[in-house]
C-alpha cells in the first residue's frame, strides 16, 4: 500500500511465536529478515491490520496476545494492547510508528509440515503461504537459528524476536485476548 501521509504513517509487526520459535519473512524489496507486518489501512484499526497481514503474508490465523481493558462499551471498543511501540525511519523523510505484537497461530490454524514455504508449495492448508510477490522465504526460526540467517537479522529485529520466544513461552504470559490455545500444533522448521 502507498503511504497514507507524506511524512508517517502507522505500522504492525507482528511476532507469531509457536514451539518456542518465530515465524520470519524475508522481505523481497528490503533483502532482510522482517515479522509479518505493514501499514494500517485507512478503514481498519490496528488489531485488524495486524490480522490481515499475517493471513496475506503467511495464510495464517493469529490471535493477538496481549491484554485488553474491559472498558468496551456504547460507542467504545476496547483493543488488545501492542506490546511494544516504536518509531523508525523508512526514508530521510519518512517514518513509520510501529506497533508490535506477539500473536501464536490460532487452533486449527494452517500448520507446516516442514516449516518452510517456498516454490515447492501447494495449496495444502497444512503449509505456510508464500507472498511471493512481498517476500522470498518464510520461515520458523529457535532462538539459535536466528544466528544462522542470511544476510544476518538487524538487531533490534533478534531483540524481538529473542524476546517474544521467552515471553510467550513462559508458562504464565502472555495474557490471551481470546482464550484460543494452539498447543497441539507441531511446526518443524528447515534452513537453507
Amino acid at each position: 500500500m502507498a503511504h497514507i501521509h507524506e511524512r508517517i504513517d502507522f505500522a504492525v509487526a507482528v511476532f507469531v511465536v509457536h514451539q518456542a520459535k518465530v515465524l520470519l519473512v524475508h522481505h523481497r524489496q528490503l533483502g532482510k529478515w522482517l515479522p509479518l507486518g505493514g501499514h494500517i489501512e485507512l478503514d481498519e484499526d490496528p488489531e485488524a491490520a495486524a490480522l490481515r497481514e499475517v493471513k496475506e503474508e503467511s495464510g495464517l490465523d493469529i490471535e493477538l496476545l496481549g491484554e485488553r481493558p474491559p472498558t468496551t462499551g456504547p460507542g467504545t471498543r476496547a483493543l488488545v494492547a501492542p506490546r511494544f511501540l516504536d518509531i523508525h525511519r523508512i526514508s530521510p523523510t519518512h517514518e513509520h510508528i510501529g506497533m508490535i505484537y506477539w500473536a501464536r497461530p490460532k487452533a486449527g490454524s494452517s500448520r507446516p509440515d516442514d516449516g518452510r514455504a517456498g516454490p515447492a508449495a501447494t495449496a495444502n492448508p497444512c503449509e505456510l503461504r508464500l507472498a511471493k510477490a512481498e517476500h522470498n522465504d518464510i520461515r520458523w526460526c529457535s532462538a539459535e537459528e536466528l544466528d544462522t540467517l542470511q544476510p544476518p537479522l538487524d538487531p533490534s529485529v533478534k531483540w524481538y524476536c529473542l524476546k517474544a520466544i521467552e515471553e510467550i513461552s513462559a508458562s504464565s504470559w502472555p495474557p490471551s485476548a481470546s482464550g484460543a490455545d494452539c498447543r497441539g500444533l507441531a511446526f518443524q522448521p528447515t534452513l537453507k
